[in-house]
């Protein structure tokens, strides 16, 4: 029987790419499934037994399930991967700070406009353009100076801020004005066992 994490997953979803990439470059043994959101697959049984609230992603470890991209990307660091998340209470603090960046400003911002874009959600577009300028410039003041979010090493801070980010274009919210975030874009895809999102012909990537 196969000890592989099955990672319940949408290949658009930013919030299930960060669980994706992070099993890719720690090497965390997973399997991906497939949950057709389009179909409403999401919303049916046998996946709100999983997740009654009915979102992805979801991983099941064993017996152990856990929703919700933030939290699982604490659960497999602490369980699998201890050097991405830092045991120093004001390192491990500084992480949480980005994981609610991620959880607010990133998701209702990026993530936001990009829905608006991509899926045709009924958002409001001008306001999640403006947050997501308000997240980057945050963003981009912090990495003066910097390679990483916090310390002098990657953490599950970077895979959590990085899916949204980088395909901020696709909801129409430029990059340009954001060279530090640029760069930190690519020192996160050239580690060993990156993997992309599929890219969206939408917004300014279209």
């Amino acid at each position: 029987m196969s000890n592989a994490i099955r990672i319940h997953n949408f290949p658009l979803s930013g919030h299930c790419h960060r669980v994706e990439l992070f099993a890719r470059l720690t090497g965390i043994d997973h399997e991906l499934v497939f949950v057709d959101l389009a179909a409403g697959e999401h919303k049916k049984e046998p996946f709100l037994t999983l997740n009654p609230a009915g979102k992805v992603p979801v991983i099941e470890d064993g017996d152990i399930v856990i929703a919700d991209s933030t939290a699982i990307l604490v659960y497999l660091a602490r369980k699998y991967a201890p050097d991405w998340l830092p045991a120093d209470a004001l390192a491990e603090a500084q992480v949480q700070r980005f994981l609610s960046l991620a959880a607010n400003e990133i998701a209702n911002g990026p993530a936001a406009a990009r829905l608006v874009t991509v899926f045709g959600a009924e958002l409001d577009a001008n306001k999640a353009k403006a947050t997501a300028t308000y997240a980057f410039d945050l963003l981009e003041g912090h990495l003066e100076g910097r390679d990483w979010l916090v310390g002098d090493r990657v953490t599950i801070a970077d895979v959590a801020i990085y899916s949204y980010t980088a395909h901020a274009p696709e909801g129409n919210v430029s990059l340009e004005p954001y060279p530090r975030i640029r760069a930190f874009l690519k020192r996160v895809e050239a580690l060993p066992g990156f993997v992309a999102m599929p890219v969206s012909k939408a917004g300014l990537a279209a």
